[in-house]
């Protein structure tokens, strides 16, 4: 079975919008575009998937407790508390569970 078809929805999630910055007067080129910082929750068990990419969304990622595990090219590695995983790559697909 691959990943895709063995990654869960998502469930157990709440995503709150922190602050968004228009891109556009800041960076040329960026019109449209906006930076953006969420907290995500991700309860026990919960799941923040299914799989899915960041093309032109890359993100960082804090753990402010507990740990979580990114599923990324068929290994899982879990994380938390702190810094979580290296910013994902162009293309590069991935599930997190709790």
């Amino acid at each position: 079975m691959s990943d895709k078809q063995a990654s869960p929805a998502t469930k157990g999630v709440t995503v709150q919008l922190l602050s968004t910055m228009d891109l556009g007067p800041e960076i040329e080129g960026m019109a449209g575009r906006q930076l953006r910082m969420r907290r995500v929750t991700i309860e026990p068990g919960g799941v923040f998937g299914p799989i899915h990419d960041h093309k032109d969304r890359p993100g960082t990622v804090y753990i402010l407790q507990g740990k979580i595990t990114d599923h990324r090219n068929g290994v899982a590695t879990d994380y938390g508390p702190g810094v979580g995983w290296p910013g994902l790559a162009r293309g590069q697909e991935h599930h997190t569970l709790a």
